[in-house]
């Protein structure tokens, strides 16, 4: 006669480990920008070290950049002026083909609290196109970029996949 199934054999009965959950699928797999800056300045080098992705400058990527693009402003008047024109030009087809606008990035130009036109600005891109928020970083200021992102740009950090 064979032996019966395995819950007659003898021993010691072990109920196997669950295995921990592997960090890649605890966090969002990371995509890849283009940051493109729309003025000189904009921040866009910082982002693209600290959150990662390619750094376009302030042309639109080329055929080594992701076709992923996240526009780049600072907050005062010049940089929110500069945003709606590049943002239809892409609407209207203009941009080159293959890029898509996923968002804009907006880099506090100084601390503290804007003026109130500015925040109209803000307002109004907002009604266009999703913007995220990025305050002022002393620590990035002095060329110290090692440390953990602002809490408040944690969207933005989803947004990008960024693991840092």
């Amino acid at each position: 006669m064979g032996q019966g199934p395995e819950i007659w054999i003898r021993g010691p009965v072990t109920v196997p480990e669950a295995a921990p959950p592997e960090p890649a699928l605890a966090r969002a797999a990371a995509r890849r920008f283009s940051w493109v800056g729309l003025h000189g300045g904009a921040g866009v080098s910082t982002l693209a070290a600290v959150y990662g992705g390619h750094d376009s400058g302030r042309a639109w990527p080329g055929s080594d950049g992701p076709p992923s693009v996240l526009l780049v402003a600072r907050t005062h008047a010049a940089g929110l002026d500069a945003v709606l024109p590049v943002v239809d030009t892409v609407r209207r087809g203009e941009a080159p083909h293959g890029l898509g606008l996923d968002a804009v990035v907006l880099v506090a130009d100084a601390p503290g609290r804007l003026p109130r036109p500015l925040t109209h600005r803000i307002r109004l891109i907002e009604s266009v196109i999703d913007v995220y928020r990025v305050p002022w970083v002393n620590e990035w200021r002095l060329g110290d970029l090692t440390g953990r992102p602002p809490r408040e740009t944690e969207p933005l950090a989803r947004l990008v996949g960024a693991t840092r």
